[in-house]
């Protein structure tokens, strides 16, 4: 079955700097200083960017990173337990925007 996304498509990512160069190599060498050991180990940053590409909804992110943490050596259930976080921030987050709705409607009320 033909869809938009294709994982194959993940290793032809670098092939977007063909167009701007200079830029994508600013990006790329921004990316990789952000993902070196540093105050978070390599294995922290790959879990935050497992976290995150589920909250973006990324599939081609959750196939990196799912493949990173493996490799920097978590498992499935750190893996879940980050996709988790995930869920609870961006849920809420729709929920404290409740918030802006009660206040507009308690004052469209009066």
């Amino acid at each position: 079955m033909d869809t938009y996304y294709d994982p194959k498509d993940l290793d032809k990512f670098p092939e977007i700097g063909k167009e701007a160069p200079d830029l994508a190599k600013k990006f790329f060498d921004y990316y990789e200083a952000v993902f070196a050991e540093g105050a978070l180990t390599e294995r922290e940053k790959a879990l935050i960017a497992l976290a995150v590409a589920h909250a973006v909804q990324c599939p081609y992110c959750i196939d990196a990173y799912t493949n990173a943490c493996l490799e920097q050596g978590s498992d499935q259930a750190e893996m879940t337990e980050a996709v988790h976080v995930a869920c609870a921030i961006r849920g809420g987050a729709s929920l404290v925007h409740g918030v802006q709705m009660q206040k507009l409607a308690d004052k469209l009320s009066i």
